[in-house]
């Protein structure tokens, strides 16, 4: 098996309340590969959101080890887990994130603007970008033009124009109807098919169920991490 892309070593989140401390995190361990499809769930404090800003670098562990691509993200300052951020992580959030004034094209743009990427390039890859979610077509539309599902496929859009190393998707169905829901989950699908790394963060056993692995929290710990048994043909 390759190594590791996110490695995480007896990693501890605990915040200080003044006289009491909440352990968040109470020293996970965890290893996520190239290509994975891992769907992270658990009940309401299990420690699910913490995790998900762990993986994100949205925040750094009390304790612990936690390894991004071979890079020790536990000793980074804001800056460098800022560039983490933009360069190597992918977001979809449940709210789609878009800015409601900008076209579609200049929405899956901005982290390359951020990235200091020249404005031809920035067009091109936005357009490709947009090609895999099957909105070429909607280039110049705005994001109140477009429905959630499209909205959503615009977030995934720019979660991949930076060809990140991980694609994290936060309830990515969760402001969306069953039938559209399901068409994102069929894009995801898509994206790991095509060698994408996904992390999907839900508390939908069904949406779960369309990952290949299925790590559960519960009280700041992993409860299990599986394999989701699945008959499926081979890849393409």
């Amino acid at each position: 098996m390759s190594e590791a892309i996110i490695q995480i070593t007896g990693v501890k989140k605990i915040y200080d309340l003044g006289k009491s401390k909440v352990h968040a995190l109470d020293g996970i361990d965890l290893r996520i590969h190239q290509n994975d499809y891992v769907a992270v769930m658990g009940p309401s404090g299990s420690g699910k959101s913490t995790l998900m800003n762990m993986l994100g670098c949205l925040d750094t562990p009390s304790e612990g080890q936690y390894f991004f691509g071979g890079e020790d993200v536990a000793k980074m300052v804001d800056d460098e887990l800022a560039d983490i951020r933009n360069r190597r992580i992918g977001f979809v959030f449940q709210s789609f994130n878009l800015l409601p004034r900008a076209t579609i094209l200049r929405n899956v743009e901005l982290p390359l603007v951020y990235a200091g990427i020249a404005k031809a390039e920035r067009a091109e890859r936005a357009r490709t970008a947009l090609e895999q979610v099957g909105l070429a077509n909607r280039l110049d539309h705005r994001p109140n033009e477009l429905s959630g599902g499209q909205r959503q496929r615009v977030a995934i859009a720019r979660a991949l124009v930076t060809q990140p190393s991980i694609i994290l998707a936060d309830e990515p169905t969760g402001n969306l109807d069953s039938k559209t829901g399901h068409e994102i989950l069929e894009l995801f699908e898509n994206l790991y098919e095509k060698g994408n790394t996904i992390i999907l963060v839900t508390h939908e056993e069904d949406v779960a169920q369309h990952a290949r692995r299925l790590v559960r929290l519960r009280d700041g710990l992993i409860e299990s991490d599986e394999e989701i048994k699945r008959i499926e043909t081979a890849k393409q």
